[in-house]
């Protein structure tokens, strides 16, 4: 594992590890399906990709070395499911482990991120697009997944309010 194949919840950690940037995955784990998206690597914009099927880890992890190596991705972002009030619940401990797991398979930094309210946000969004419910069904993880990471690319890069 390399020296810089850590979880971490820092912005601050990540851009230390990242002084040139460099293009980042976002995950967006729920228990059916995960949310994939990605930015460039001047951290300024973040877009949904695809939406995978959840499987084993094994399996799940092919798919997700496939858009690591399109992407030229230098580190992982892992939405962290807490709880309203900020406390952790079992979804936390189920993320963390899953980030250790894609630490070890992928020797990338993974940046544990906030994720409440990300998927409400995206669907606010997708419906002031107008988008069906069919639509936002099929697009809502992956929409999540980029709130996620542009609050993050926002605080990697200074632009957090």
């Amino acid at each position: 594992m390399g020296r810089e194949a850590v979880v971490i919840e820092s912005a601050a950690e990540l851009r230390a590890l990242l002084p040139d940037g460099g293009a980042l995955l976002a995950l967006d784990l729920g228990t059916k399906t995960i949310g994939v998206a990605t930015c460039d690597a001047g951290w300024r914009f973040a877009t949904a990709g695809k939406t995978i099927k959840r499987s084993k880890f094994g399996k799940d992890s092919e798919l997700l070395r496939a858009v690591i190596a399109e992407r030229g991705s230098k580190a992982i972002v892992l939405g962290l499911p807490r709880n309203m009030d900020g406390s952790e619940g079992p979804r936390v401990q189920s993320a963390r482990a899953y980030a250790r797991n894609l630490v070890e398979a992928f020797d990338l930094p993974v940046l544990l991120w906030d994720e409440r309210w990300s998927t409400s946000s995206a669907e606010a969004a997708m419906i002031g697009q107008d988008m069906s419910r069919a639509k936002r069904a099929e697009k809502i993880d992956s929409h999540a997944a980029a709130i996620i990471l542009q609050g993050a690319i926002d605080a990697l890069s200074g632009n957090a309010f």
